[in-house]
C-alpha cells in the first residue's frame, strides 16, 4: 500500500473512531448530505443473456440520454460482468428510483438494483471542528 493510501486510511479509521465518541458526535452535526446516490444494477439469476442482449440498444441509448442531461455522474461495467454501478446525480433514493426505474431492463423485470446514497465523508469535519491544527 503507498504511503498516501495508508495516510488516508489511517485518517478514516481514526476519524470514525473520533466520531463514534458521544462528547464529538454530539458537538458535530452529523446529519449526512446526499450527494448523490449509487446504484448496483444486478441481472436477475434466471435471466438469460441473450434476453439481456435483446434490450441493449434501447437500455444503452436511454442511459447515454440521461448522461448527456447530466443525471448520470458515472458509470461503470460490474467485473463479473453481470450489470452496472452508476452514480446519480440526485438528492435523494426516491429520484434514483424513478430514474432507473424508467429504463428498459428495469421495465422488462430482468434486473435488481441496491441504492446507496452517498455523500461528503464525515470524518472530514473533524478538520473543521478543530480551532488548533497539527504544525
Amino acid at each position: 500500500m503507498t504511503p498516501v493510501r495508508n495516510a488516508a486510511l489511517t485518517f478514516i479509521l481514526i476519524g470514525a473512531l473520533a466520531m463514534t465518541e458521544a462528547s464529538i458526535a454530539q458537538t458535530q452535526n452529523l446529519s449526512p448530505v446526499t450527494t448523490g446516490v449509487m446504484v448496483i444494477l444486478t441481472a436477475k439469476s434466471n435471466v438469460t443473456r441473450e434476453q439481456v442482449v435483446a434490450v441493449m440498444p434501447a437500455e444503452v441509448r436511454q442511459t447515454v440520454q440521461l448522461y448527456v442531461g447530466g443525471k448520470i455522474r458515472e458509470w461503470f461495467s460490474r467485473a463479473d460482468g453481470r450489470g452496472a454501478v452508476f452514480l446519480l446525480d440526485t438528492r435523494d433514493v426516491a429520484e434514483a428510483h424513478a430514474i432507473m426505474d424508467d429504463l428498459p431492463l428495469a421495465r422488462q423485470g430482468l434486473v435488481d438494483h441496491e441504492y446507496i446514497a452517498v455523500g461528503p465523508l464525515l470524518p472530514l469535519r473533524l478538520l473543521l471542528a478543530s480551532p488548533e491544527r497539527p504544525q
